[in-house]
């Protein structure tokens, strides 16, 4: 099943149970705009390196719209296409007033040199900052990136328009980011594992962990999970998981990655074994943050935990979701759980429009109040419609643009 496909499987059945008509369904399903985009490049060599360019405009009834800017192989409309439509639910999730929006470039950043990763980053700007900015459509790092191409991408932008730092969200904090940007996923993550264990009445001390992904989400969700209780007892990269029953040494994990370039790779502190080992750990609570499809037809009886949270985006295909949902397994679906970045990404730009900067303190207060209302909401919708989280969560969505639409005008 391809990627916009899933996204609209789960659209459909929260549609279902809103009864909505199907002229609405195919209203608030079409992106507004897809570009495609030639992007060439100088290699080091001297050598021209031509690749494709996204960027997908899906809904903008909310306000300006927002989404990740991402450089992997892997990347094609169709999975543009189908974040993008994530980040309008996503956004409408957690109230914040914006549209969804993703674009990325089909290529590995690891083959370049980084003087290569500024020109792609600079030509792709190149051919798409007119349809781009800070009242239409504000891109953020993703899979790939990071704050120094945001930087790039700034840069490049206002030689066109002019000073405006709320054109992109990621950026360095010297550079007008917002402190707590980087953290923000994974802390999301963290805070709402929090709150649904309340909400089970389970204490973190007897929830044992996996979290499958060390990168930026993974890493910063083990540091909270790890200062909140919760016996981590195993994480995994793409060099390996490792493994300690009694619980892994989080700081020590988290120092050694620091220092081997951002890898597990060698790491003496606990047993290693397969990556595909720990999706089937006995633990209480698994957190899928790397890749998308992760749990799928071919995995999901292996599965033993019976909480999952979504740190990636789409790490469970449909077919594994319904039958988790068969099993009572719990999962807080991605909308929800890592919706941490964008809300952190309006903070910055909220920043940069009032030109003000917040304290740490301010940004994780606002941060743990925002996921904290969006939980309890999508946690009653459940509860009272009698749904999965999933479900409930694109529920409240839908109605939220739906609405939005409605107010404004379906067809302007």
């Amino acid at each position: 099943m391809r990627a916009s496909e899933s996204t609209n499987l789960y659209f459909n059945q929260a549609a279902d149970q809103l009864d909505l008509p199907e002229w609405i369904r195919t209203l608030l399903m079409t992106p507004k705009r897809e570009v495609t985009v030639q992007v060439a490049f100088e290699r080091d060599n001297g050598n021209i390196q031509t690749v494709l360019g996204y960027r997908v405009q899906h809904d903008n009834a909310r306000g300006p719209m927002k989404g990740g800017l991402r450089y992997h192989p892997a990347v094609d409309l169709d999975e543009v296409r189908a974040l993008a439509s994530l980040m309008t639910w996503k956004t409408a999730v957690v109230d914040l007033p914006y549209g969804g929006a993703k674009g990325g470039i089909g290529i590995d950043p690891r083959t370049l040199s980084k003087r290569e990763l500024e020109r792609i980053t600079r030509a792709f700007v190149d051919q798409i900052h007119e349809i781009v900015g800070p009242d239409s459509d504000i891109p953020a790092p993703d899979m790939g990136t990071n704050h120094e191409v945001m930087a790039w991408f700034r840069n490049q932008w206002e030689k066109y328009h002019g000073f405006n730092p709320a054109v992109i969200t990621g950026k360095p904090v010297e550079e007008y980011g917002s402190r707590g940007r980087e953290e923000a996923t994974g802390r999301g993550v963290g805070t709402l594992a929090v709150k649904m264990l309340k909400r089970l009445n389970r204490k973190p001390e007897q929830t044992r962990t996996a979290i499958q992904g060390f990168g930026n989400v993974g890493s910063h969700a083990a540091k909270y999970l790890h200062e909140s209780a919760f016996p981590i007892v195993a994480v995994s990269d793409v060099t390996g998981a490792y493994v300690n029953p009694k619980g892994l040494n989080i700081p020590e994990l988290l120092s050694y990655s620091l220092k081997n370039q951002g890898l597990l790779a060698g790491y003496q502190g606990a047993e290693r074994i397969d990556p595909d080992e720990l999706l089937g750990l006995d633990v209480e609570l698994l957190i899928p943050a790397a890749l998308g499809d992760v749990i799928n037809a071919k995995n999901v009886d292996q599965i033993k935990a019976k909480l999952i949270i979504e740190g990636a985006n789409g790490p469970i295909d449909p077919e594994a979701d319904a039958k988790l949902t068969e099993r009572k397994v719990l999962v807080l679906p991605d909308i929800l759980a890592n919706a941490g970045g964008v809300t952190v990404s309006y903070f910055e730009w909220a920043q940069n429009r009032q030109h003000y900067k917040w304290t740490l303190d301010r940004v994780r207060q606002e941060l743990d109040r925002t996921l904290s209302e969006a939980f309890e909401s999508v946690w009653q919708e459940s509860v009272s419609k009698n749904v999965s989280l999933r479900t409930a969560a694109f529920m409240l969505a839908i109605q939220r643009v739906k609405r939005a639409s409605e107010l404004a005008g379906w067809f302007v």
